[in-house]
This record gives C-alpha cells, sequence and structure tokens, in this order.
C-alpha cells in the first residue's frame, strides 16, 4: 500500500516534502524577518548594497596593477586616473544606489552619466557593475515607459565601452555581445521579481477579499436564522399562548357556574403547554446541533397535524370546520410544514381577534402544481369589523410571506364576507429546475 501511495503522488510528493523540510521553513522565517527589518529601516539594505559593490568592485580598482598580470593579447589599455579622482568616480557609480528604490530613474541616470564620461576618458573601472545594479532596480522599481528608452541609452553605452576595450585584442562584437548580455540578464531578472511580486500581492488581495466575504457570509448566515429563530418562536409561543389565555379565561369564567367545564380548561390548558414546551425542545435541541437529544422529540408537525391543530382551537371556543382536497401526503416535509404554520398563525390571529365565539373554515386543496391554503373567519360577535386587522402590521403576516415565499407562493391577507377576515396562501409545487425548494 505504501509503494502504490508514493507512485501516485508523482512528483508532487518530492516537492511538498521539500516544502516542509525544516531548512525551508527555517530560511522562509529569515526571509520574513528581513521583510519586516526592511520595511522598517529601509535604508539600511539600501547603504548594505552600496558597501557590498564598493568592497566587491570598487576596492581592487584602488590598487594600482591589480589583476593585470596575463597574457598580452588580453590586457586593455586603459587610462589610469590618479586615486583622488578613481575614487570620484567610484563615489559617482556607486552612491546613487543609495536611493535606487525610491528614484530609480534618476539614480540609474545618474549613474549613466558618470560611465559615460568615464568610458569617454578611456577609464575603465570594475565599479561600473553598479550600472548594472541600477538597471534591475529600474526595472524592478521604475516606471515600465521609463525602462525602454534606458535600454536604449544602456546600449549605447555598451557599445562605447565595447570600442574602448576593442583596443586590446578583444574583438568589438564580442565585447558588446558580453556587455549587453549582462544588462539583458539585469533587466530580465528585474522583471521577473516584480512580475513574482505582483502575483504574491494579488494573491494577498484576493486572500482579504474572500475573508472579507466570509465573514459577510457569515454575518447574513446568522441574520438570516436568526430570523428563522424568531419566526418559529412566534409561531408556537403565540399560537399557544392565545390558545391558554383564551382557556384560562374561560375557564375562570366557568368554575362558577359549571366546576366540570373549569376542570377540562385546566386539562386543555396543561396539554397545550406541553405541547408548547415539546417544539420549544424540539427546536432548541436542532439548534444546539444535538442530534441524539433531537431524536427523542417528535417530528416537526405537517399537513397531517392541522386537524390537531383545529382542535385544540375548538376547545377554546371557536368552531373550526376543516377541509382537505387532493393527495396531502404526497407533498415533502417542507411544504406540509409550511402548509401548517400559515394554518397555525392564521387561527392563532382569529382567536386573538375575534374571539371564542367566532366560526372559521380551514380549507387546504392540493393540485398538480399548487398548494392553496385558505383560512376564513367570521368575525367578532356582532357584525362590527374594524378597517383594518392588527396583525396585518405586526409579525404574523410577514412570517406567512416570508415562508411561502420561500416556495415562491404568495399570501394575501384582508377583510372577507361580513365582519371575517380571509387569508390566503398559494405554494408552487412545480420542481425547481435549479436543484432548489421545489
Amino acid at each position: 500500500m505504501s509503494e502504490d501511495h508514493s507512485a501516485s503522488a508523482g512528483p508532487f510528493a518530492t516537492t511538498d516534502a521539500l516544502s516542509g523540510h525544516p531548512l525551508f521553513a527555517r530560511l522562509a522565517r529569515i526571509g520574513q524577518r528581513l521583510r519586516e527589518a526592511d520595511r522598517a529601516h529601509p535604508w539600511v539594505l539600501d547603504a548594505t548594497v552600496v558597501a557590498v559593490v564598493f568592497l566587491m568592485f570598487g576596492l581592487p580598482d584602488l590598487f594600482p596593477g591589480h589583476g593585470d598580470a596575463g597574457p598580452h593579447e588580453h590586457r586593455l589599455n586603459l587610462v589610469r586616473l590618479p586615486l583622488p579622482w578613481t575614487l570620484l568616480l567610484q563615489a559617482g557609480l556607486v552612491l546613487p544606489l543609495l536611493w535606487r528604490r525610491r528614484r530609480p530613474t534618476v539614480a540609474f541616470a545618474v549613474i549613466m552619466a558618470v560611465f559615460v564620461l568615464q568610458w569617454s576618458l578611456g577609464v575603465g573601472l570594475r565599479a561600473d557593475a553598479a550600472l548594472l545594479v541600477a538597471l534591475y532596480s529600474l526595472a524592478l522599481h521604475g516606471r515600465l515607459r521609463h525602462l525602454a528608452w534606458s535600454c536604449l541609452l544602456m546600449v549605447g553605452a555598451m557599445a562605447l565601452a565595447a570600442v574602448e576595450v576593442s583596443g586590446g585584442g578583444l574583438p568589438v562584437g564580442d565585447a558588446l555581445f558580453f556587455l549587453v548580455s549582462a544588462a539583458t540578464a539585469g533587466v530580465a531578472l528585474g522583471i521577473a521579481v516584480r512580475i513574482r511580486r505582483a502575483q504574491l500581492a494579488g494573491l494577498r488581495e484576493r486572500a482579504a477579499r474572500l475573508e472579507i466575504e466570509r465573514d459577510q457570509r457569515s454575518r447574513l448566515a446568522t441574520a438570516t436564522e436568526r430570523t428563522r429563530v424568531a419566526r418559529e418562536m412566534h409561531d408556537i409561543i403565540g399560537h399557544n399562548l392565545s390558545v391558554i389565555v383564551t382557556l384560562a379565561d374561560g375557564g375562570a369564567y366557568a368554575a362558577q357556574t359549571h366546576p366540570e367545564r373549569g376542570r377540562e380548561a385546566l386539562q386543555l390548558i396543561g396539554e397545550t403547554s406541553r405541547q408548547a414546551l415539546g417544539e420549544l425542545r424540539r427546536m432548541l435541541g436542532v439548534l444546539r446541533d444535538q442530534a441524539d437529544q433531537a431524536a427523542e422529540f417528535n417530528p416537526q408537525p405537517g399537513i397531517a397535524d392541522v386537524d390537531g391543530l383545529c382542535a385544540r382551537i375548538r376547545a377554546a371556543g371557536p368552531q373550526v370546520v376543516y377541509t382537505v382536497s387532493g393527495d396531502p401526503d404526497r407533498l415533502d416535509r417542507g411544504v406540509q410544514l409550511m402548509a401548517y404554520r400559515i394554518v397555525q398563525e392564521a387561527l392563532t390571529n382569529t382567536l386573538k381577534h375575534a374571539g371564542a365565539d367566532t366560526r372559521a373554515h380551514v380549507t387546504l386543496t392540493v393540485d398538480a402544481t399548487r398548494l392553496r391554503v385558505r383560512v376564513q373567519d367570521a368575525g367578532p360577535p356582532g357584525g362590527t369589523r374594524p378597517p383594518t386587522r392588527p396583525d396585518g402590521e405586526g409579525h404574523g403576516l410577514a412570517g406567512m410571506r416570508e415562508r411561502a415565499a420561500l416556495y415562491g407562493g404568495s399570501v394575501t391577507a384582508g377583510p372577507g364576507p361580513g365582519a371575517g377576515w380571509t387569508v390566503e396562501a398559494v405554494l408552487d409545487l412545480t420542481p425547481d429546475p435549479t436543484g432548489g425548494h421545489p
């Protein structure tokens, strides 16, 4: 098994092993610390570059005769200046590197001017390598439109240097090829590092943007879940408390004249309270992600439970007639829960606003494409109908509309015949081609 796994990993196994090596992790930490130090004190790196260039290329020029040994055909007939003038030219070549990152174009122009002056005098210095460093810095930090003409100036300066060194037996073409190749390498390296940094910056920006989007999605999901929980709490607590209050008022009145009716009201209050407590426990168990506890509770109510809902409303006083047509059992549990909650909210509002002496008719019609839920009450006794229902501006109607909208449906509510009120909801049962709700 181990051999097959390593073979299937292919070349990526070696890359992962190298990237996870402690040496690479240590080098990455060192690089991170150097970048942080450079951001805090950028002049330290620039001064270090100047010192390294001077020590490697400038210092040997200060010792006359050093490095001139060798075959005669490879010796260059170049002018040697006194030490003060040599130091002055070296300063003009090396010191502008101090601002190679802040002002790369200016640094390159100054070094280029000193380079041309030096070779016009027939003087050759090893510190000319500073021009390649300046060209690299221009390709990395400067404007690309400045890089084009800088490369043209570089070719001209290289041609001048090639002509000067050709007197020592080195062909002009060979010298120019070597110098232009070195300049091309500097430009290519600067552009490559620039592209890599741009890619890393783009990845960091994308990571930051994805993190912001993730936080936004998390907040939206939290807000949606809070809305759903508030709607469920409203349906469960609002309905059951309305029934309990009505039963308690009726039981208190009946206790004086019909004690057995008072005891019956207390029993109904107990049953309603236990049912409300069970629904709350089930919902809180789901929210706490405790599947083992949630399995002990009853499942979410459906259309089959509407009959029991109507019975509890009847026990509180109103006369409720329930009619269902079609085949509601074929509906999925989500649609059945929506229909149950809509009927529950509508009957709760009937009990709250029309009183215990009203009549209500609940109709559920299921056809091939739609589920129609209709709850119509006769209004309060006396035939006086208020101009608008208070629940029309509350959370109840808004909750019903939100539930229906999840299934492409709609909810209408308004005055019915006489002093009554009618709530009608239509849920779409057509399958969603996107794979969402039906």
